[in-house]
């Protein structure tokens, strides 16, 4: 085997630290420091940890709306204090109408974004109108509120509207997210009026430290406001359902009205997955769940429980070999209840997906995660709204006869992981952003809690590995010598530091309560996140 590396000042990469914060009040977890400080808010106002999530979910998809949006999909782990922890799926799926042929494949090559599928001619898959897949998002964050929100629907999407309003603040990290999807915006009239400068540039042109760039909003803003008041029922049976619909048709995409008026969400019972004395419940299927089950299996038979402290040498080569045993798996025995995802090295695209994760000062707690797959989705936004619509048909694989092979009305597999740790007294709500990167990190961010005694703060900090199912084991540059020389004989390494772009590891966002008393961190290198605290 090899070990390779990459140019990088690891000494200064040891030093770069996030710190956890804690508090006998409530705490938000998010990807962006302003929907974290909505979230506490809310808190303050009196609202419980799932009124906080709704208002958390919309302002994400305004303040970040590349990561994710109404238009997207999901699902969520719910643990009330006291109360059985319940999952909340609500994944997109493919329209009634769509038709495989509309998915050419193209002569030779591979698609251009996050999957090694074959390609299809135009990316017709991974961009524009026939890449977009019924959304969920809005469903799910309405059928949470309707069991367990305390506050009225509009003031939880007050903050949200408000945020659209002042418009989206192009800053450095803004400016470089658009940039890198700038060629595929400017495939779509509306996108591009959005995003860029003339169609062509991002919208950064004469941008300096005192000026003050915005995206324009306010159709989003009058979208949200209409929410508001309607209802979360309206985005699939009412009039924002019908120019939602309207919109698509108008590109070309075979969405129809009762693809958004048929579209339910679905309360599931988790897995609960019992590990050296300690359970950690995930999503039952159509995401990462049963694989981080399998990977937990195969730990447990091949690797004695370790020392509590610092992981070492053996315990990143369990880590890698637990993990590559459950990738195959997945890849060689999904059918029809969880269809199969490409087996080739996943690229280090730019960060997607959201993951955020709050609790209460009851101890009611979330963990939700929400996308529009890639970042910015398919790259078209509906005129009538405002919205960035997903890309979620790219999940599916465009050869036919195949387990996951494209097709009328079928749901789509998520890569996400939101999960409930429970250990010794001790519970988390844990997942992370980073596509098929994303089951690696709350895997390892769990053992490094349980197996491991670590706190959230030393836990988000440890050094990772990415073993995703491809050929190339991805090491955190920062690790020891000792350790990069074990995986380094034992797989093909390459040494990479933790960034946020390209993203060669995921996102991992978190909150933990023991004893009364909650904590909450977020990945180091993601330059708007952090968590909040209510007091």
């Amino acid at each position: 085997m090899t070990l390779a590396f990459k140019e990088t000042n690891t000494s200064l990469r040891a030093e770069l630290r996030k710190p956890a914060i804690s508090s006998t009040g409530g705490v938000v977890s998010t990807q962006h420091r302003r929907a974290s400080e909505i979230g506490a808010e809310i808190l303050r106002a009196g609202g419980n940890a799932y009124d906080a999530a709704v208002a958390v979910s919309f302002a994400l998809g305004v303040l970040e709306p590349w990561m994710s949006g109404p238009f997207g999909g999901g699902a969520m782990m719910v643990s009330p204090e006291g109360g059985p922890v319940e999952a909340l799926y609500y994944g997109m799926r493919a329209p009634q109408k769509l038709d495989p042929a509309d998915y050419p494949l193209a002569a030779d090559g591979h698609a251009s974004d996050l999957f090694p599928w074959r390609a299809v001619e135009g990316d017709r898959n991974v961009y524009g109108p026939l890449a977009v897949a019924v959304p969920g998002t809005v469903a799910g964050i309405g059928t949470l509120h309707d069991r367990f929100g305390t506050m009225p629907w509009k003031d939880l999407l007050a903050p949200a509207i408000a945020c659209a309003r002042e418009g989206m603040l192009i800053d450095w990290y803004a400016a470089l997210m658009i940039a890198s999807r700038a060629q595929a915006l400017s495939r779509d009239a509306n996108a591009a009026a959005m995003f860029l400068d003339d169609g062509i540039w991002p919208k950064i042109a004469g941008w300096t430290a005192l000026s003050d760039m915005r995206v324009n909003m306010d159709r989003i803003a009058a979208t949200l406001s209409h929410l508001a008041e309607a209802g979360w029922q309206d985005f699939y049976r009412g009039d924002l359902a019908q120019s939602l619909v309207g919109d698509l048709q108008a590109k070309g995409s075979r969405m129809i009205a009762e693809d958004l008026r048929d579209y339910r969400p679905e309360w599931q019972k988790p897995l609960a997955i019992a590990h050296r004395g300690g359970l950690i419940h995930a999503t039952p299927k159509l995401t990462a769940g049963p694989t981080l089950a399998d990977t937990l299996a195969h730990l447990e038979a091949s690797h004695p429980a370790p020392a509590t402290g610092a992981p070492g040498a053996a315990d990143y080569l369990a880590w890698a070999g637990a993990l590559r045993a459950a990738y195959r798996n997945r890849l060689a025995n999904a059918g029809d209840t969880e269809v199969a995802e490409a087996g080739a090295d996943a690229p280090n695209a730019p960060s997607c997906t959201t993951h955020f994760a709050v609790v209460d000062r009851q101890g009611n707690m979330i963990s939700m995660t929400q996308t529009l797959l890639s970042a910015f989705g398919s790259a078209v936004v509906s005129p009538s709204t405002g919205l960035l619509l997903n890309n979620g048909i790219m999940w599916f694989d465009p050869e036919p006869g195949r387990p996951n092979s494209v097709g009328p009305g079928k749901r789509c597999l998520m890569n996400i992981c939101p999960v409930i740790v429970e250990n010794d007294g001790l519970r988390v709500a844990l997942g992370a952003s980073g596509g098929r990167k994303i089951l690696p990190a709350v895997t390892q961010m769990a053992l490094l809690m349980t197996d491991h005694g670590l706190d959230l703060d030393d836990a988000v900090h440890t050094p990772r590995i990415d073993v995703s199912g491809g050929a190339t084991l991805q090491a955190d540059a920062a690790l020891s010598a000792d350790v990069l020389a074990a995986l380094g004989e034992e797989y093909e390494t390459i040494a990479v530091p933790r960034s946020f772009f390209p993203l060669a590891f995921a996102c991992p966002v978190a909150v933990a309560r023991r004893d009364g008393t909650n904590s909450g961190a977020c990945e180091t290198t993601m330059p708007w996140a952090e968590a909040v605290a209510e007091y």
